[in-house]
């Protein structure tokens, strides 16, 4: 069982409201915001696949380049020593801090 859905390289959760009654879901991974929402489970990936499509024809109108989901940038807050051993460990390899990163999350998962 999932509660994400894709559609068009968007990715959404979705969840239930309880005051309203509604399924009610947004697309993650990125700052524009584009919600959506049904009352059945049924209808749900309907309506995310159209706030996906008026959101790229809202983009088109506007002559603006739609964000993606998870373009394969983000900011990283860690202390001070973790980052100068990261760093540290990274130059003994020959290798950018961002390799490093990007090797140790992919191990992780």
């Amino acid at each position: 069982m999932s509660n994400v859905l894709v559609y068009k390289g968007y990715y959404a959760t979705v969840e239930f409201d309880g005051d309203s009654r509604m399924l009610c879901g947004s697309v993650v991974g990125m700052n524009d915001g584009v919600y959506f929402e049904s009352q059945s489970a049924a209808d749900i990936d309907q309506a995310f696949r159209e706030a996906v499509d008026d959101y790229l024809a809202f983009c088109a109108e506007k002559g603006k380049e739609p964000e993606k989901s998870y373009k394969g940038s983000f900011n990283v807050r860690v202390n001070p020593e973790v980052h100068r051993a990261a760093a540290m460990a990274a130059a003994a390899r020959k290798e950018s801090l961002n390799q490093f990163v990007a090797e140790a999350i992919a191990a992780a998962l």
